[in-house]
């Protein structure tokens, strides 16, 4: 199974995460916000990021422009999970070399489908 990273600043929501990918096998790695996962990044190779957009120190849409720059991390899939469902927030979340999209609240079955997808 995979190793995925969570990234997210609601303790509850990285909990919740965990638990649905930890359900079918997967290790889960949790980071706090950008700067915390680009720090763990660093010092575990992941299969998969699953960043929120929202978070201090450092957003999501940096947050995947700087693992992007990490020759570890150039075709690393990476999925948002936001309530951010605006278009334009899409299209730079896209940009930034995000490469898929993911609207809270979410189902954990609809997470699951989309993990399986991005990894194959």
């Amino acid at each position: 199974m995979a190793t995925i990273m969570t990234v997210d600043d609601t303790a509850s929501m990285r909990q919740m995460i965990s638990f649905t990918l930890n359900s079918i096998g997967h290790s889960v790695i949790e980071a706090c916000d950008g700067q915390d996962a680009l720090k763990l990044a660093q010092g575990n190779k992941v299969d998969l990021v699953i960043a929120d957009i929202n978070m201090p120190n450092m957003d999501g849409i940096t947050l995947v422009k700087s693992l992007r720059a990490l020759p570890d991390y150039r075709y690393t899939p990476i999925l948002m999970l936001t309530t951010e469902s605006q278009e334009a927030k899409r299209q730079e979340g896209r940009a930034a070399g995000a490469t898929g999209w993911i609207v809270k609240p979410f189902n954990p079955e609809q997470l699951l489908n989309v993990v399986k997808k991005v990894l194959g």
